[in-house]
């Protein structure tokens, strides 16, 4: 083979491996900088593999990022926090609803339950729940 050919290969390869050390040493992989349908994929999959009583509420902040929509509340001691996360597309309208989410509710920061956004009840009957 060509002299020259065989140096132009070994220089494309060469430039190959130094985009992808700078892709993985500097592409920001975070939930919050995904486009909509990935970063939808990436929490229904996330959030299938939590489990109750072992996941907290900064493990969510840190590797879900900023929930799209979030409710807390304090209750006899108790302090409630409930993250929604968009889990899938309903409609087109450029506004994230419960009923596009799958909540997890959180009982003094520790995960104590997981269900789909339309399935959440309102004005925090939720909390008749559990016992405290």
């Amino acid at each position: 083979m060509n002299r020259k050919i065989l140096f132009r290969i070994f220089l494309a390869l060469f430039a190959y491996a130094v985009f992808v050390i700078l892709v993985i040493n500097f592409y920001n992989d975070s939930p919050d900088q995904m486009h909509w349908d990935d970063r939808e994929e990436y929490n229904r999959q996330f959030i299938a593999k939590v489990k109750l009583d072992e996941f907290t509420f900064d493990q969510a902040l840190l590797k879900l990022g900023s929930p799209d929509i979030t409710e807390a509340r304090s209750f006899k001691d108790t302090y409630f926090q409930v993250m929604f996360y968009r889990t899938q597309h309903i409609k087109s309208d450029g506004i994230t609803t419960q009923d596009e989410c799958t909540f997890l509710l959180f009982i003094d920061g520790v995960l104590q339950e997981i269900g789909l956004g339309d399935n959440y009840p309102e004005q925090w009957a939720i909390i008749n729940n559990y016992e405290i």
